[in-house]
């Protein structure tokens, strides 16, 4: 399968825009003593969850990205998907656990369905 297949739900880039100009902004706190430094460390965090976390899908699963892993559900163990009250994915796995879709919004669950090939009631 090619990576074109692959559907990918990723947060907005304006969070990496603002954590790489906090980051900025922090310098001259940071630099003023060596005790502050550690400063630094908040936007960075922020920084690479913003590059990295999401949730990739294709035809046989998906993967759910986080900054310091990923984790990979077949398509098969997936019972429903919904969303929350919030407005956020949810899968319901065949073991009754509930597992979010990072970056994935309700209203992007037609798309998600998509990547494994098949089509909600009513589209075409």
């Amino acid at each position: 399968m090619s990576s074109a297949d692959t559907i990918r739900f990723r947060y907005n880039q304006a969070i990496l825009v603002a954590a790489i100009v906090a980051f900025i902004g922090a310098l001259p706190l940071a630099t003023a003593e060596w005790y502050l430094l550690p400063v630094l460390l908040i936007p960075l965090a922020v920084a690479l969850w913003a590059w990295r976390a999401g949730t990739d899908a294709d035809r046989r699963e998906l993967r759910l990205r986080a900054v310091a892993g990923s984790r990979r559900i077949a398509w098969d163990r997936v019972v429903e998907l919904t969303a929350d009250p919030r407005g956020r994915a949810v899968a319901r796995l065949d073991d009754g656990q509930e597992v979010m879709l990072p970056a994935v919004r309700g209203t992007d669950l037609p798309r998600l369905v998509s990547a494994t090939g098949q089509h909600l009631p009513g589209e075409r």
